[in-house]
Formats: C-alpha cells, structure tokens, sequence
C-alpha cells in the first residue's frame, strides 16, 4: 500500500480516529479525578467512567485532512514543511540547531494542534466540551518535550556548556523545593513581609479571632472626613495591595488623603476549621465596618472588596440593608463577582457531584489546604505558572528572578471548610446571591437589590480567574449609581497598575449606559491612555466628604495600637 493509494489514506485517518478519540477519553477520565483545590488526582472522590466520545464528522474530516497534510510535510519534507506557531518553550536557537530536537518539537506541536483541534470537534454540551478541552491542555502542557532532559536541546546546551554545573545547580533546586513544598516561582530568600513588601507605616488598632484591622498613618496634613476600609480576598494574602511603595494601592490612596483601614485576614489554622461564610461576612467584614466607624466617628464610610472581598463585601452590604442599617456611602469592587453567571475556567470544575463530595469531606469542619488552591489557580495557565518554572528549575539550573508578585502569589493561605463548601453551592453552582431572598447570611434573606449607594466596578480584560463578563455582571444587580471601568491585563497585573508607571491602558463609557452585556457596553467605550487608578481617586474623593485635620494617633478610646503594621496574622504560613 503506497502513500497516495485511497486505502492509505482511508486506513490512516480510520486510526487518526481511533487512537485520538482514546485519547481525549483518557484525558476526560483524569479530569474527572481532578478537583478545585488539588494539584492532582483525589483518590477519596469517586469518578465515573469515561464518556462515549462522539464528534461532529465535519470537524473531524476537516481536522484529519489537515493532520495527514501536516504529517506527511513533515516526514517527506522535514521541520521547514510544517508551519510554525510562535512558541517560547522552543523559541532558543539550540531547538533550530539540533535536527532531532526540531523534529520532535513540530511533532509534538503538530499533535497538541490535532489534540485540541478533536477536543473542539467533540459532539457534546458546551460545558463537556470545555472540560475536555480543559484536560487535554494540561495533558498536552505536561508532555512537551521541553520538559525532558533527554529532549530538551536547550538545557542540553547548558549541560555541556557549563561542564555540568548546571545539572548540579538544577538537583540542589529540586531538593530545595522538595524541602518547602511547592516549586519556586521566585527566590523567595529576598523577601520579607514588613521589611521589603508590605511595608507602609501603620498599626494594628483591631483584632479577633478572623482578623486584624489596620489603621495607616495618613501622609497628608489633612484627610477626608469619610475614611476609607479596604477588604481584600482571604483567598490571599492582603499585601498584593502593599508590595512595594511603587506600586501600592493601599499607599496610594493613603497618599490622596484618604484614612485608611485594610482587613488583615488570619491564615487559618485548625482552631478555624469550623469558621463559616456567616462568621466571615459578620465577624469580619461588618465587624470592621463599625470597627472602622467608632474609631473614626463617621457616620458613614467607604469601602472597597477585592476579589472574593468583593463578594464578601457586597453580601455584608446586603446583611446590613436587610437590617435597616447603611453605615457605608460608596463601595469599589475589583474583580470581584456578585452575579456568578458566567465564571470562565473555573466553571470546569463545578457541578453537584463535586459540591456535594465537598460538603461531604468539610462542610461541617476542616481546612481547604492553601498550597492545594495555589496548585489549582497555577494549572490554570500550566506552561506559564508550572511547567515554565519546572524546566528553569529542574533542567536549566537556574534561580528564579526576585520577583514580589511571584513571592506574594506563592504566600498561600488556608481557608475553612465550612466557608468554603457555602461558598461553591451558593456562588459557583447555584448563584443564589442574585436570587433575592433565596440565601439566609447572617438571619437576613439577601437581596442586593438593597444594596443602593454609589459603586465603582472594575473588569480586568484578560483575567481568567474574574472573567471580565462576570465583573461586569454586577453593574446588572446593583442599583446605585454606577461606573464601570475596564482595564488591560489579567487578574493581578490589571490591578496593579500605579500611574507612575504609565503602563497599559483602560476603557471607559460616560453616557451612562450599562447595556445588558460586556460586550454592548464596550462598543460604546472609549480606551485611556495609562493606570485606571487616576480615575477611581477622582470619583472616590468626589464620595468622601470635606477634609478635616489628619489625626495624629492610631486608634480611639478602646481602640488602642496592638503592634506594628502589617501585624503578625499577614505572617502566618499556611
């Protein structure tokens, strides 16, 4: 049988077929023993057998068709035949210079292609599909050649270069990481938390058994009479907000004259097991809303929620309302969520035989493990945030760059079973916090229909965790009035973007409008030059009220400085 017989090709593409479609079965099946929260399988959690996979024969014969023209380019014409995607895992020049290793990285970029192209090709539900998809990629990241030795020309090169040094260098990283329980993202020896990120003047004024609040020493004569609480997410450490003076947004708006609190959460520890989103939403964030309040002698206050702080935030809010109570006059949410329609990735994960095997495991008490939440958000993007670092690592010998980003998002914090078995079921699978009436937090039936004061929503465009749908979703549920503002990169780095530094871009709309989709309202909006921060300072200062004299001591009357700022819970390890 020769290549250009019609049986070649009838028997090739029959095996394309076969030996793909087993493959993306395999790789739904170790999905399905992945969860949200493990960096690997879950041995406890059962796992159903691998679906019949069905495709659509149109895709299917297109994709075939391409694939034999590829393979065939390659194996009768060699690398240059096939064309190349842009790749920095293969971007070195000794890829191009080893004939082996060029070869087996087209191979390999050829089958990734094909791999993905059948997952797209599956006949089935769209969630099912991004779950297949979901699965392949990390299969697909795992296996690229880069990640050998053995096929890795580049940090062969190396190898050879330095005489073996960096062999020796890259055994001393595994062991060093194997020590601390999770891989290097950065050299994590640099940093300090006090002493080289968070490390604006305050103190603690305030602390229970949840958290502690800061107060920050004002860096202007005078301050607005309305002060300024921040609650960042207890997913992580608050200091992504203080990493350095630079690029600080807590010193920032300290810096407008703004006095400012922050919620310092405690990494919790099995004396929190039982902690639930009830204690977390009272407890905490209404607790240093009044907090905030006695010390300053504000009848009303403004505040800011920040990823899942921002859902936190906006349930309190809606606590306090049902109440009769508005002790806040305006609130900022940053990639934050209330309306959690559409979640991107992470709704790959969801569903009620997932949920429910997580109330099961610690609804009623235990601890959602800190490095295993890390692994899961890192996997989201496994070439950038896993692999990229195990190939520098483990086969180049090299130090991961001082990076406070990196050593920030390394930093990782437990969170309670209970808080988080409510928190999947109510946001996550069932939305219920949009459903008015439909959640009891705190005795009170939540309704943020209620939730009637002035907001400030920002959407990060390419964020894969707070999809910029899903930020945008709240301008649908908040009543008050509202600004929405778009910025350029993802989830931390839109965030995180001092003016200073004039860096990216943001988008805004001034007629007013929020259509019922992102998408409507950006074909109205108009993209800024720069950091969004600038625009947020103006319209919080236009929410806070007169200037009055900047105090000159932390605290008031009871409330007494406990220790220096950031305090001792930011410093906790998980």
């Amino acid at each position: 049988m020769t290549q250009e017989s019609p049986e070649f090709w009838a028997q090739s593409a029959q095996q394309f077929q076969q030996t793909l479609g087993e493959n993306l079965s395999k790789a739904f099946q170790s999905f399905q023993n992945m969860d949200l929260g493990a960096a690997g399988p879950s041995l406890a959690a059962p796992s159903p057998p691998p679906p019949q996979i069905n495709f659509s024969h149109e895709k299917l014969q297109e994709l075939q068709q391409q694939y034999l023209k590829d393979a065939t380019g390659l194996l009768t014409q060699g690398v240059p035949g096939l064309p190349q995607p842009a790749d920095k895992r293969f971007a070195a020049p000794a890829w191009g210079e080893n004939p082996m290793a060029a070869f087996s990285a087209a191979a390999y970029l050829l089958n990734s292609r094909a791999l993905m192209g059948m997952a797209d090709a599956v006949d089935a539900d769209e969630k099912t599909r991004a779950r297949i998809r979901f699965a392949v990629e990390q299969l697909t990241a795992a296996a690229s050649p880069s990640n050998f030795m053995a096929l890795n020309a580049e940090a062969q090169k190396k190898a050879i270069d330095t005489k073996g040094e960096s062999i020796a260098k890259s055994i001393q990283n595994l062991l060093h990481d194997l020590r601390q329980g999770h891989v290097s993202m950065t050299d994590e020896s640099l940093f300090e938390v006090g002493k080289n990120v968070a490390t604006t003047e305050g103190a603690v004024v305030f602390e229970n058994d949840l958290f502690q609040l800061i107060e920050y020493k004002p860096l202007t004569d005078k301050v607005y009479e309305k002060p300024f609480l921040l609650v960042p997410p207890c997913i992580n450490k608050f200091y992504i907000l203080d990493l350095q003076p630079e690029n600080s947004l807590i010193r920032y708006a300290v810096a407008q004259g703004h006095r400012t609190f922050v919620v310092g959460w405690r990494n919790p520890d099995a004396s929190l097991a039982h902690k639930t989103w009830d204690d977390y939403v009272e407890d905490a964030a209404i607790k240093a809303i009044t907090v905030t309040q006695e010390i300053t002698g504000a009848k009303s206050i403004n505040t800011l929620g920040f990823c899942v702080g921002g859902t936190i935030l906006g349930t309190a809010l809606a606590v306090l309302a049902g109440r009769g109570e508005k002790p806040v006059a305006s609130a900022t949410f940053l990639t934050s969520m209330l309306d959690f329609s559409d979640t991107g990735i992470l709704d790959v994960f969801i569903d009620e035989s997932f949920v429910k095997y997580r109330e099961k495991e610690m609804g009623k008490g235990g601890l959602m493990k800190g490095q295993d939440l890390s692994s899961t958000f890192s996997f989201l993007r496994p070439n950038d945030l896993v692999w990229n670092y195990v190939v520098g690592n483990y086969l180049k010998g090299e130090t991961p760059p001082a990076f406070d980003l990196l050593y920030w998002n390394s930093d990782s914090t437990n969170l309670p079973g209970p808080f988080y078995a409510w928190y999947l079921r109510n946001t996550y699978l069932e939305n219920n916090l949009v459903k008015p009436g439909k959640t009891l937090v705190c005795g009170e039936k939540v309704d943020l229909r209620t939730v009637d004061m002035p907001v400030y929503i920002y959407g990060s465009r390419e964020d894969h965790i707070v999809p910029i749908g899903g930020a945008y979703a709240s301008t649908q549920v908040l009543p008050g009035k509202k600004r929405f503002v778009m910025g350029a990169s993802g989830h931390i780095a839109g965030v995180i973007n001092p003016p200073a530094k004039n860096k990216r871009s943001h988008w805004l709309r001034e007629d007013g409008k929020f259509p019922k989709t992102h998408a409507e309202w950006l074909a109205g909006a108009t993209e800024q030059p720069g950091s969004w921060w600038t625009d947020w300072s103006e319209w919080l200062a236009a929410q806070a009220g007169k200037q009055i004299p900047s105090p000159k001591t932390y605290g008031k009357g009871k409330y007494k400085a406990i220790e220096a700022a950031p305090g001792r819970y930011v410093k906790a390890k998980a």
